[in-house]
């Protein structure tokens, strides 16, 4: 048999869902964090602000974050046909998103640290400045935003009423600007309180509101990227929903099953089947077809002549 008569029977290892608009996206949000978080972290530092000094530094780490996001793209996309990788590169943007999340919960933890050490250790304010810079770091922060939750030119969680799978690299920089946006609200609430009201404490005191919601969201995301990492993400009801579609010939019995995702929503399966009346891996194959997206699927079919 001829090699390129082998290519039809080839499995597309292609398991990522990395598109060139999220990829740009994210180069130019990178850029504007790395403008503001110099202006925020200056201003803080001129004006006494720990809310803004805070938002700047955290800014900074988000910009680290953002990189390790582009190049988790740059990286997966570039690898994509490389036969090093036995499932591909759908993992890269999952390993990043759970990269970001670390990184998240690190800024959260020193946040709260320099917060405290404020409330107990109030430094003078300059409000009116600060205030100017922190809804200026609000306003780059909604524009970048804006830009990440852009997929392909439309919005990655719907398009015609359906659910787009989740890219959790892209998810992962999608948060770190959602709690830049937060920190630069908590710094304006903080800011414009104690010019008001004279409230200092209500400066560090958003430090460590903020520090706690980004605490819950580093979580959320380090949750669901390590289950894929560890290949533990598929319920449950999926394994026997597919032990049950196999089984449903009363001579087939599963006598093994994995099941594990390549991608941030690509499934793998391998299944040994022990039968007395044998048939074609292909009609194993189209029993499961309906219940996941499964896109390398390995069938071992065992002759069973007992009785």
């Amino acid at each position: 048999m001829h090699q390129h008569n082998l290519q039809k029977w080839r499995h597309n290892h292609r398991f990522n869902d990395t598109s060139p608009r999220s990829e740009k996206n994210t180069r130019q949000v990178i850029l504007l964090t790395v403008i503001m978080m110099t202006i925020e972290i200056i201003a803080g530092f001129i004006y006494g602000s720990m809310a803004l000094l805070a938002d700047g530094w955290h800014m900074g780490t988000h910009a680290a974050a953002l990189g390790i996001t582009a190049f988790a793209y740059s990286y997966a996309r570039r690898n994509a046909e490389d036969p090093r990788y036995s499932f591909g590169t759908g993992k890269v943007g999952v390993l990043g998103g759970y990269s970001s999340a670390i990184i998240l919960a690190v800024v959260a933890l020193l946040m709260a640290a320099e917060s405290l050490k404020r409330l107990f250790s109030p430094t003078p304010i300059r409000f009116n400045e600060a205030i100017a810079v922190a809804v200026i770091g609000l306003a780059v922060n909604l524009i970048s935003a804006f830009l990440l939750q852009r997929r392909d030119g439309r919005s990655h969680h719907h398009d015609a009423g359906h659910h787009h799978p989740e890219d959790y690299n892209l998810k992962a920089a999608y948060l770190h600007v959602l709690a830049d946006a937060l920190t630069s609200v908590l710094a304006i609430m903080a800011l414009f309180t104690g010019k008001v009201f004279g409230w200092i404490w209500m400066d560090p005191l958003m430090g460590i509101v903020g520090s706690a919601v980004i605490s819950r969201w580093a979580y959320g995301l380090l949750k669901d990227t390590s289950k894929i990492l560890l290949d533990r993400n598929v319920g449950r009801d999926t394994v026997s929903a597919v032990r049950a579609a196999i089984e449903s010939d009363a001579e087939s019995k599963i006598s093994d099953i994995h099941i594990w995702q390549v991608g941030s929503h690509q499934h793998a399966v391998m299944i040994s089947i022990v039968t007395r009346d044998p048939k074609p891996p292909a009609y194993y194959k189209n029993l499961i077809a309906e219940i996941m997206d499964s896109q390398h699927v390995t069938i071992e079919v065992n002759h069973c002549k007992e009785q």
